[in-house]
């Protein structure tokens, strides 16, 4: 996994990102009338975000309801230390495993997990216990999306601090 050097990420970039939010088809083109920029600037800019692992895939925009898993899940994983690659391999498998992240506290991993229904969370899960190196799990069923993932405001604060440093 590739960690972006925040500094690499200027207000540029962010005006950049937030006129794709606003029209996600524009043309470097487009984007460099929107923003009053050189279009190769544009293209350039993007090209490094993506390189440098600030620009994720296409994908991960996509609503899993829209594939038919309309159940989103979160499960906190207990594992066997000495089995971390195992661990890791066996829940990359899964493709209902749509997120996996190392956290502290009681949980050793937390995993993002979408399904179908209850019965398809249930076939997934003993799927996961039975990963070499899983100890146990716990789950918890998401009943309603209160606030999506959002990047908004922390680009228009990054536009607007290195803006301000030039007056």
């Amino acid at each position: 996994m590739t960690i972006p050097n925040p500094r690499s990420f200027d207000s540029l970039d962010a005006r950049i990102i937030l006129a794709l939010d606003k029209d996600p088809e524009a043309s470097a083109l487009a984007l460099s009338r929107t923003l009053g920029v050189a279009r190769n600037t544009v293209h350039a800019r993007l090209a490094k975000l993506e390189r440098g692992g600030a620009l994720r895939s296409f994908s991960q925009r996509l609503d899993p309801a829209a594939l038919g898993y309309g159940l989103l899940a979160f499960l906190s994983l207990a594992i066997s230390q000495t089995r971390t690659g195992s661990v890791e391999g066996g829940l990359g498998a899964i493709p209902e495993v749509i997120e996996v992240h190392a956290t502290t506290g009681d949980a050793d991993l937390m995993a993002k997990v979408v399904a179908r229904d209850t019965a398809d969370l249930y076939r997934i899960t003993n799927q996961i216990l039975e990963i070499d190196g899983i100890q146990r799990t716990s789950t918890a069923i998401s009943v309603l999306e209160l606030m999506p993932p959002r990047f908004d405001r922390l680009l228009n604060r990054l536009s607007k601090q290195e803006s301000a440093l030039r007056t």
